[in-house]
């Protein structure tokens, strides 16, 4: 009895460490991810939505390509390409094309908050997707970080009544993320963190090429040189870099638990914009910021529901 008892402390102190290393990968994409809002409202000041959206998946499939062909990767299988389809059309162009539209109107710090909504919308994507249940606890903490989102971008536009164009239009990206994500980070376990996102790069380049190319037949792009530096950190690290370390910590998972980590993304992407575009931090941006990141921290500290053990098994009878 008191090996067994070992044997299982030993193996929920390995979960726990595993827990926590997922946990800091995703923490090292979100700080990535963080600088996208307030980049991509930089970049739309000189730069069509159109053409940052598809213009930084370009050049990333630029980079996911030769990091493919310098390591020899093995294609993927028919299936799993149906599988990098669903990534490619939810984080490679639903997400970002859906933001940069969005932020041509909309200030950056209150983009922020509303994509706020996304870590909860990636735990039902992932539980959908995935067999993984979270505890009661983890429900009520992601769903009181929605609500926080969800109350933020009404009330900032005048009530339920008053939302913009805009909020759809960031609604539908973290719609298009949350599948994204959580398809991705399941396939990040069979292809790899940084295979996956590369693929899925690869996979969507010939449309991304189309679109850019739309975009620069109405006109050229004149932008300032700060204006490019944006678009090339939404190239490189937004589109590409970021994602190494966020589908690894998805794949290490669980899924719906790692996913809580984004709620920082907001406060983070606040105090950037407040930082670089100086625009104003009302009260309600605070508070709001303060409630989803706490909402995180609650989240992420639930523990797992315990599977139930399995049945011992009886010796054959001869």
């Amino acid at each position: 009895m008191r090996e067994q008892s070992s044997v299982t402390q030993s193996s929920r102190q390995a979960l726990s460490s595993r827990s926590r290393s997922g946990l800091g990968w995703g923490l090292l994409g979100v700080v990535a991810f963080s600088f996208t809002v307030p980049f991509t409202r930089v970049a739309v000041g000189g730069l069509s939505p159109l053409f940052i959206g598809s213009g930084r998946a370009v050049v990333a499939a630029v980079l996911a390509g030769v990091a493919l062909a310098l390591t020899r990767q093995k294609p993927p299988t028919m299936r799993q390409w149906l599988r990098l389809a669903v990534v490619a059309a939810g984080v490679v162009a639903g997400f970002p094309l859906l933001t940069s539209f969005a932020l041509t109107t909309a200030p950056a710090s209150h983009g922020a908050v509303v994509i706020g909504l996304l870590p909860a919308a990636t735990a039902v994507a992932a539980v959908l997707r995935t067999k993984e249940r979270p505890s009661r606890s983890f429900w009520l903490f992601a769903a009181l970080g929605a609500v926080v989102a969800i109350a933020f971008a009404a009330l900032q536009n005048g009530g339920l009544g008053g939302l913009h164009p805009s909020d759809l239009l960031l609604f539908g990206a973290v719609l298009a993320a949350a599948v994204g994500y959580a398809e991705g980070g399941l396939l990040a376990r069979e292809l790899g963190a940084w295979q996956t996102v590369s693929w899925a790069l690869v996979l969507s380049a010939p449309l991304m090429i189309a679109l850019t190319s739309v975009a620069l037949a109405s006109g050229p792009p004149q932008a300032t040189p700060v204006q490019w530096l944006a678009f090339a950190y939404l190239a490189v690290v937004s589109m590409f870099l970021g994602f190494f370390a966020w589908y690894r910590g998805l794949a290490i998972g669980p899924i719906a638990q790692v996913s809580q980590i984004q709620l920082v993304q907001p406060v983070l992407s606040i105090l950037w914009a407040g930082i670089l575009l100086h625009e104003q931090l009302g009260g309600a941006t605070i508070l709001g910021g303060l409630a989803v990141i706490l909402c995180a921290a609650l989240a992420v500290r639930t523990r797992q529901p315990r599977q139930p053990r399995p049945l011992p098994s009886r010796p054959h009878q001869r």
